[in-house]
C-alpha cells in the first residue's frame, strides 16, 4: 500500500511522488484516488487506488539497486537477429513492466546499436523515452536535478 509521500515508478511517465489522496465520482461511484506529481513534464496524475498494480506502479529502487542497474548498463549485448519491429515490441514491452533493469537494457542495447549503424526513428525514440524515464528514477533515489541524474547515465553509458 502506497502513502502520501512515497516515491513511485510508473511506467509509462517515469518518477514521481504521491501528493494526496482524494476521493472522486466516476460514474455514479464514489472512488479513492492518489494524485501523482510526476516529474516529467511536470505533470498530475490522478490513479484509482485499486488500479495501482495493474498499471505496475511500484516503489522507486532502493540506492544500491541503482547502483547494481548502472553495472547492467556494461555488461551483455543487443540481439542483433530480430528485426527492428520484433526489436520494437520487445523493447516496448521492457518499459511497459517498468522493471528498471529491463529499461536499463533498452538503453544499453539501443545506444550499442547506434554506434554501428543508425538508429530508425522507432529506435530513436525508444531510446529517447527510455532514457527519460530511467533518469526521472535517478533523481528521485538520489535527490539530484535533471541535469546531474542525465550526466550520471551519459558517464554509464560512455563506458
Amino acid at each position: 500500500m502506497f502513502h502520501i509521500g512515497d516515491k513511485i515508478f510508473y511506467p509509462v511517465h517515469g518518477a514521481g511522488v504521491i501528493e494526496a489522496i482524494v476521493e472522486k465520482e466516476f460514474l455514479g461511484e464514489k472512488q479513492p484516488y492518489f494524485v501523482l506529481d510526476m516529474m516529467l513534464r511536470e505533470l498530475q496524475i490522478m490513479v484509482p487506488l485499486n488500479k495501482m498494480d495493474d498499471l505496475n506502479i511500484r516503489p522507486i529502487v532502493e540506492e544500491h539497486t541503482l547502483e547494481a542497474v548502472f553495472v547492467t548498463l556494461h555488461g551483455g549485448e543487443p540481439d542483433l537477429s530480430v528485426t527492428a519491429a520484433q526489436r520494437h515490441r520487445i523493447n516496448m514491452e521492457k518499459i511497459k513492466r517498468g522493471d528498471i533493469y529491463g529499461g536499463a537494457e533498452v538503453i544499453r542495447d539501443l545506444t550499442r546499436i547506434s554506434r554501428t549503424k543508425v538508429l530508425g526513428t522507432g529506435d530513436k525514440l525508444m531510446l529517447d523515452q527510455a532514457q527519460q524515464l530511467f533518469i526521472s528514477e535517478v533523481e528521485l533515489v538520489k535527490g539530484i536535478a535533471t541535469e546531474e541524474a542525465s550526466a550520471l547515465l551519459m558517464q554509464a553509458i560512455q563506458r
